[in-house]
């Protein structure tokens, strides 16, 4: 079992900037992949972005690119999420999540099997 533990987060305005961290304790050896979605009020919980454990690689929603950048945290099991250019529609509950480093389904829900309580993140207009 992996233990999640998330912080950041909060109430910006449209255009700023906010970072959520991410740090892993228990079984980090099981983790492949290390990811952030996000869970608007009404909508199914989506991806974000996911960062490879093994060799850094990153992928992200066509939603956030060029404005979230996904990185690992120094001297821990972590990662860190930039969230620039904020927008209203980026407004949810952030959840971050680590699973097995399943090339065909790691934008998916269901690859990941140890889960954060969650951050609020709120952009107002």
């Amino acid at each position: 079992q992996v233990q999640l533990v998330e912080s950041g987060g909060g109430a910006v305005q449209a255009g700023g900037s906010l970072r959520l961290s991410c740090v892993a304790s228990g079984h980090i050896f099981s983790i492949g992949r290390m990811a952030w979605f996000r869970q608007a009020p009404g909508k199914e919980r989506a991806i974000v972005a996911v960062y490879r454990w093994y060799d850094g690689d990153t992928y992200y929603t066509d939603s956030v690119k060029g404005r979230f950048t996904l990185s690992r945290g120094v001297g821990k099991v972590a990662v860190t999420l930039q969230m620039n250019s904020l927008k209203p529609d980026d407004t949810a509950v952030y959840y971050c999540a680590t699973g097995p480093n399943n090339e065909l389904h790691y934008r998916r829900a269901s690859n990941y099997v140890n889960w954060g309580k969650g951050t609020q993140v709120t952009v107002s207009s």
